[in-house]
């Protein structure tokens, strides 16, 4: 038995280099030193665009897969990313192909990513798959920044209305209600409800602080080990007043970009059903996709099958009828993605117009309470009070 250390990538890249040295693994585990200086082990949704970009176009020239590879690699940085392409170019010399290289990353290179690539291979498309795959990876990002930008403002003001209510009910209010009651007079309903609701802040302030942080990680936890927990979150947040549509819109986008992709590259219709299945990472979609995979397993067409689903719109799925027909079910597929992928940006922008003026609303409303609960019976006193 011989114990040490070594500098690899991965566990598969580790057993390799052993291998060569006459040694086999039996166990290893990952030395994670305290202070670490060097690069975190992860690949960005940029450097993934980058590498297939950057192969799609050296392998649309002629250039063969390893030589992309190693030109890609010695034009970067040292990163994580470079690791693995060092550790793919040996494997691809010891007679691997270029999709099995890619399955030993699973935290980097997805099923469907995987899948894509080893139908390039096959069918001598490989330069084809991974621009559809660049096409695809660079709408994600930009939809990742959308969203992160039409949210900031939104989140900007619902923290300002949660702090301002915050404030009102432990500091404002609890001052004010004590001069109220000092007057002695008969108080209103809705200053009554003010009073128990400030009593409720101050006595409890801790708890309300604390409550959003406590609902968020329990039901991430439940989430994460209730399958039925996942599932009914997912359901219900495809129903989320403003968020549910977009959120709808952004998985069948996905979805059917990458079911183009994989139908477009071969890949029999149950089996792209299959793989896109993984990635709309949502439950309650995941199962629509399964029952629809099985109608047509039993023998329904593909436009019958989602027609049966209910997963998508009339239009759409007259498109798909009509591309199934004619032999083009890609197009059909890619025309379905095209305008989900136009519906998503309009609604991102449609979105933050409503959220905005809502906000402002609801802060309005809650301060105008506030004043009217407290100003009222002080106002009804100096009407009352004889000259």
């Amino acid at each position: 038995m011989i114990s040490g250390t070594h500098t690899s990538a991965s566990e598969r890249e580790l057993e390799t280099l052993l291998s060569k040295l006459k040694l086999e693994l039996v166990s290893c585990s990952e030395h994670k030193p305290l202070f670490y200086l060097g690069y975190a082990k992860k690949v960005s949704r940029r450097d993934l665009i980058n590498y297939c970009f950057y192969l799609e176009q050296l392998t649309h020239s002629g250039i063969s897969v390893v030589d992309a590879l190693l030109d890609l690699q010695t034009s970067m940085s040292p990163s994580y990313i470079s690791e693995v392409i060092g550790v793919q170019v040996r494997e691809i010399r010891d007679g691997k192909t270029f999709s099995e290289t890619l399955k030993g990353f699973p935290q980097i290179f997805s099923s469907t990513f995987v899948s894509l690539i080893e139908a390039g291979e096959k069918s001598g498309e490989l330069p084809h798959v991974l621009k559809d795959l660049t096409e695809t990876l660079t709408w994600q990002d930009e939809l990742i920044s959308q969203t992160k930008k039409a949210l900031t403002l939104p989140s900007f003001i619902f923290v300002v209305v949660f702090a301002v209510v915050f404030f009102l009910m432990t500091f404002l209010v609890p001052q004010l209600v004590s001069f109220i009651t000092m007057m002695g007079e008969e108080l209103p309903l809705h200053t009554q409800i003010l009073i128990k609701v400030s009593d409720f802040f101050v006595t409890y302030w801790p708890g309300i602080l604390a409550s959003p942080f406590i609902v968020f990680i329990s039901l991430k936890h439940a989430i994460k080990t209730n399958p039925k927990v996942r599932f009914l979150c997912d359901k219900n947040k495809l129903k989320i007043w403003v968020f549910g549509p977009i959120i709808n819109k952004i998985i069948l986008a996905r979805f059917s970009n990458y079911f183009a992709l994989l139908y477009n590259s071969g890949i029999p219709v149950i089996e792209s059903l299959k793989i896109s299945e993984g990635i709309v990472d949502n439950k309650a979609m995941e199962q629509a996709l399964i029952n629809i995979r099985n109608l047509i397993a039993e023998g329904a067409t593909v436009g019958q099958a989602f027609e049966m689903g209910e997963l998508f719109p009339r239009l759409v799925i007259s498109m798909i009828n009509v591309g199934e027909k004619t032999g083009e079910l890609g197009t059909s597929l890619q025309n379905v993605s095209y305008f989900y992928k136009r519906d998503v940006d309009d609604a991102i922008d449609g979105m933050q117009a409503v959220i905005e003026p809502a906000m402002t609303v609801v802060l309005g409303l809650i301060i105008g309470w506030v004043m009217v609960s407290v100003l009222g019976p002080i106002y009804d006193l100096i009407t009352n009070i004889k000259m």
